[in-house]
């Protein structure tokens, strides 16, 4: 399993919309310059963002973007949902219905029903469901704390400081 580079973006792009006023924005171009990042390939991340309802934009010359609900309410699996799509991890091809040793059987249920049970496909489920639960149990207030712990705390603030001052939108 691999999440593209999208995602790690957009965390990275979320936390410094946390700290701003709620009546203000930050625009692509901020963002992706202080992060050394393309500015069409983030425009692309909060087209995804923006639809999932976890950011809202404001248009024009002086728009940007802002966070949709509270960073309590933006769990790390909302954001990877928003920007990889709705998929499982594991994809069952059902082959056992195609294995050699059921094919012609007609005493295996499992060849028969419409919907046979595979214990593969169980299994995976079930381990996809336990990371979905981890990941819905970090939020973006949650690294936000966990930000002030690891970095230093000039680097926050000279963070913040620079979507304060910097109004390129």
């Amino acid at each position: 399993m691999q999440y593209s580079v999208m995602v790690e973006y957009a965390l990275h792009s979320l936390v410094y919309l946390i700290d701003i006023p709620h009546e203000e924005t930050i625009g692509i171009k901020d963002l992706s310059e202080f992060q050394g990042l393309s500015e069409t390939y983030l425009s692309k991340v909060f087209g995804k963002l923006s639809r999932a309802g976890i950011v809202s934009s404001t248009p024009g010359v002086k728009g940007g973007y802002k966070l949709a609900r509270l960073p309590e309410e933006i769990s790390f699996w909302d954001v990877i949902e928003a920007v990889e799509g709705k998929k499982p991890v594991f994809q069952c091809k059902n082959i056992l219905k195609t294995n050699l040793m059921y094919r012609d059987n007609e005493e295996c249920t499992s060849c028969t029903q419409s919907n046979p049970i595979c214990t593969i496909n169980l299994a995976m489920l079930e381990a996809e469901e336990q990371m979905r639960g981890a990941l819905r149990n970090k939020t973006l207030a949650w690294l936000n704390r966990e930000l002030d712990h690891v970095l230093p705390e000039k680097v926050r603030s000279d963070s913040r400081n620079y979507f304060r001052n910097k109004k390129s939108n």
